[in-house]
């Protein structure tokens, strides 16, 4: 996936990049909206550039890595190991990659809504200076994501430790996105109700899903899994959601998002490597929208009042609610509001203080007896909106 390059020009020795946080450059804005499942075969800064302003919702980026290879690497058995030689690898130096760092980075920045993020992975090679340069354009890094290789390639010399991770970088377009996309409980029901953590344990790309040429060749040297980029869509888009790839390869960002419902853009320099995506993509079947579909969070439920229970008749005003257990209870009064002695107030209030507690969450605390047991009046309120879903014949 990392083939694309933009500005491959030497720099001279002398340029010192700074970094200070510098305004983006100024570019022409686009006219119309963005492409849709679309492959642009350009350089990667220049089909950016020419992208309307604020139009992706997630930009995966999976650059050179700039991994300074120096002459062949061999097996104990003194085969040939298939590493990365490619020219889109090569820099001069770290000034030139740092400069062509910052312009795809600015590039895809100016391309983002103001709630998008981006994902970008590297290895110990550049994910440090592009992490770095992501703070001085702005970006605001949400997390650093470790992916552990559950195969990966052992170090043949045995002068370091085995390189089995590379890092995700996820970041906001800036500190004030508030409302980035983060689907947490899809996650969390995936994870066995645990919340996702930040270390993925997933195997390289290798089998069926690794692309070939005709004979026998690996079509893309650092093809990524299928499964990696499915987690990076479910876990910061949605269906409909248009994602960017401006480093696109072998097509796997493009091929996940049309297995997810998701639309891509991909940008891709080597029209060989676009033309094994196009046919890599057209074979894919999406999955069906009731596969993808989102649950719906609490987040995203309409409110509904403790009121709204009294005025169903769920609950009658007079009754009491005790706690699981039964050891605290209060009365419903027909405002709405809980008494517990003289204290008067909200299902919420009034949970906290006969705990002498902070703050509580009255809905999960609360309690009332039906058919002889004692069912949360989160339930109840889990019936009214169901019956709003009906209603409304979602």
């Amino acid at each position: 996936m990392r083939t694309l390059r933009a500005g491959a020009s030497r720099l001279p020795a002398q340029i010192q990049v700074v970094r200070t946080g510098a305004a983006e450059t100024t570019r022409p804005a686009a006219i119309g909206p963005a492409p849709r499942d679309m492959i642009l075969v350009g350089d990667c800064v220049a089909e950016m550039d020419r992208l309307p302003a604020a139009s992706v919702d997630l930009v995966f980026a999976d650059p050179p890595y700039n991994l300074q290879l120096e002459g062949a690497l061999s097996r104990p058995d003194q085969s040939l190991v298939d590493a990365v030689d490619d020219d889109w690898d090569k820099f001069a130096d770290f000034a030139e990659y740092d400069a062509f760092t910052r312009r795809w980075l600015s590039a895809a920045r100016r391309a983002m809504k103001p709630n998008a993020t981006l994902v970008v992975i590297g290895s110990y090679h550049n994910i440090f200076r592009v992490g770095a340069i992501l703070q001085d354009l702005g970006f605001w890094i949400l997390n650093d994501i470790v992916w552990r290789k559950a195969n990966p390639m052992p170090n043949f010399r045995g002068r370091r430790f085995t390189n089995a991770h590379e890092t995700m970088i996820w970041a906001a377009r800036g500190a004030e996105a508030k409302r980035y996309t983060f689907n947490y409980e899809a996650l969390k029901a995936g994870n066995d109700d645990c919340q996702a953590r930040s270390d993925w344990f997933l195997p390289i790309c290798t089998g069926a899903e690794r692309l070939k040429d005709p004979s026998g060749r690996k079509t893309h040297p650092t093809q990524k899994p299928e499964a990696l980029l499915a987690r990076v869509l479910i876990a910061a888009s949605n269906a409909g959601d248009l994602v960017l790839d401006p480093f696109f390869g072998s097509g796997t960002t493009g091929a996940v998002a049309r297995r997810l419902h998701r639309s891509y853009i991909g940008i891709e320099r080597d029209p060989g490597y676009a033309e094994a995506a196009r046919r890599r993509i057209a074979a894919v079947e999406p999955l069906d929208a009731e596969t993808v579909a989102l649950a719906p969070t609490r987040r995203t439920e309409p409110r509904i009042a403790f009121a709204s229970l009294i005025e169903s008749g769920r609950i009658r005003p007079g009754e009491r609610l005790t706690d699981a257990r039964g050891r605290h209870a209060a009365l419903v009064r027909a405002d709405g509001s809980l008494a517990a002695g003289p204290a008067i107030g909200s299902i919420h209030k009034i949970g906290a203080l006969v705990q002498g507690l902070p703050a509580c969450n009255g809905w999960t605390f609360w309690h009332v007896e039906r058919d002889g047991r004692r069912m949360a009046i989160d339930d109840l309120r889990a019936d009214v909106r169901a019956g709003l879903r009906e209603a409304a014949g979602l």
